[in-house]
């Protein structure tokens, strides 16, 4: 068993927080909130019919855009309860429950996408390992986006770090899912990677 994450920490001691956190993203699509941001730009990046991978699927959003925007989409998280939502709310990516510091699909993928803060909610005794597995998941040519905000114990500069030395190299930089570049006080990264 490798190290638990912070979400694995934070549901073991509250067992309704993931709960909540499907309730939220649920009753935010009701009210027509765009939770769509990162799969747009996924999408753009990738050619017609790829394979995608959404590492830290959650419950399932930016897989189910992917997947409805005609990608083959295999969505992990380590948490079942949102697993079981990601299966209930959208129906046509493979959802698993798995531990991204494990994973071993035997497949790779045309393009990765690790969104709402998985990487600074990873125990970071596993970073290296997360990003190593994800890395044996790409296939020749393809690219992964990462995305997370600052203030949440990964340095942005420490993932970068992280990412060259487990056989990534950055692409592009961003602040936003819509593009902006990034800057040294950006809040937030989103890094493409190949």
């Amino acid at each position: 068993m490798v190290e638990p994450s912070a979400w694995t920490q934070i549901t073991q001691s509250d067992p309704e927080h993931s709960h909540r956190y499907v309730e939220r993203f649920r009753a935010m699509a009701a009210r027509g909130a765009d939770l769509a941001g990162e799969a747009r730009m996924v999408d753009a990046m990738l050619p017609r019919g790829a394979r995608v991978l959404d590492a830290g699927c959650g419950p399932g959003r930016v897989g189910a855009v992917l997947h409805a925007a005609g990608h083959t989409v295999v969505g992990v998280d380590g948490d079942p309860v949102l697993i079981a939502a990601a299966e209930a709310d959208h129906p046509g990516p493979r959802w698993l429950v798995g531990d991204l510091a494990e994973l071993d699909l035997g497949e790779q993928f045309d393009g990765i996408v690790c969104a709402g803060n998985v990487m600074a909610f990873l125990a970071p005794g596993t970073r290296q390992e997360v990003l190593r597995r994800l890395r044996a998941h790409l296939a020749d040519g393809g690219r992964a986006a990462f995305g997370f905000g600052a203030g949440r114990g990964y340095e942005f500069e420490d993932f970068l770090t992280d990412a060259r030395a487990t056989g990534w190299e950055p692409d592009l930089l961003l602040s936003t899912w819509d593009l902006r570049p990034f800057t040294p006080d950006a809040d937030f990264l989103v890094a493409v990677l190949r």
